[in-house]
């Protein structure tokens, strides 16, 4: 005999079948970029109270003035810190961190303690930005940098990457997704009434593919491999946060054409030899206050779902 399927199951497939749909398309498609609005509490134009912060280098902002926090490389001129100052929040609290990976939400890291112990029963703001170390970014960009010299027309760092007969940057981008998914739930569970927000990754490389070897020392066919990974975990960010019941910020599309290969006056992310303040392959201060526009962008749009 046939079970009758009962409504909430026919709501959680259809979730689950949306969700696998998107999944699928980090690993084979790379052209989403969109603001997923999927995140619970707060109505048009209503002001949190209690905000913190979590994330790695990208979010503390290492080497823009004014550094707070010698530790995590954390500066008060990040997005999350001209975020709160923009909304007058009465509580913030930023523990990014530099180096952060997934497993820093529950460890300390140096005189950082676990991010998660910031976020409080309380707390009604909590925005995310994490996983480009669990997957790699630093090993990876240096990696790639010192196989570009052997062959600058070719792609000698996807063929590293791809030498097992899969690639292994999309497979760990995969790896990474039950990560970030089991922050999000332990965010929710510790703070219940909290709006919830992913934060994506900016744009490194130019969006077109091009190239700007010595600048960025990738090999020529890198350039579109590489974007093309970033743009991979993104699309893995952005269906997690819909799956977890978070919105998701797009700090891409709004940074594109202010890639690192672009001229000093120009760019948001700095190179590999910086000429403003900032870690290299990281925003520069209008790289963070460009994600900090993407952010308000997101905060000001209604409330999804709980």
């Amino acid at each position: 005999m046939m079970r009758r399927t009962r409504p909430g199951e026919a709501v959680s497939r259809r979730r689950t079948a949306k969700v696998v749909a998107v999944l699928g398309s980090c690993a084979l498609t790379i052209g989403v970029t969109g603001t997923a609005s999927a995140a619970a509490g707060e109505r048009h134009g209503t002001p949190r109270s209690t905000y913190v912060a979590l994330g790695d280098s990208y979010t503390s902002g290492p080497a823009i003035p004014l550094q707070v926090d010698a530790n995590c490389a954390r500066s008060d001129h990040n997005y999350p810190s001209i975020t709160a100052r923009a909304r007058r929040v009465a509580s913030f609290t930023d523990v990014s961190c530099g180096g952060a990976t997934t497993t820093e939400m529950w460890q300390a890291q140096g005189t950082n303690g676990p991010q998660l112990d910031a976020v409080k029963r309380d707390t009604d703001l909590v925005t995310l930005q994490i996983g480009g170390n669990d997957v790699g970014f630093g090993s990876i960009i240096s990696t790639c940098a010192g196989l570009g010299s052997k062959d600058l027309s070719g792609n000698p760092c996807q063929q590293y990457y791809g030498a097992a007969g899969y690639d292994q940057l999309t497979l760990k981008i995969l790896q990474t997704a039950p990560k970030v998914a089991r922050v999000l739930r332990a965010v929710h569970a510790k703070a219940p009434h909290a709006r919830v927000v992913v934060v994506g990754y900016p744009d490194l490389l130019p969006d077109d593919g091009t190239g700007c070897y010595p600048i960025v020392p990738f090999a020529a066919k890198d350039f579109p491999y590489l974007r093309d990974t970033g743009k991979r975990l993104n699309v893995m960010l952005r269906a997690v946060a819909l799956l977890n019941r978070a919105d998701y910020v797009d700090t891409y599309g709004p940074t594109v054409g202010h890639d690192m290969c672009k001229a000093p006056a120009d760019r948001w992310i700095e190179p590999l030899s910086p000429a403003s303040p900032a870690a290299p392959a990281h925003p520069n201060a209008k790289g963070q206050e460009a994600m900090a526009q993407a952010l308000a962008k997101t905060l000001s749009s209604g409330s999804g779902h709980r």
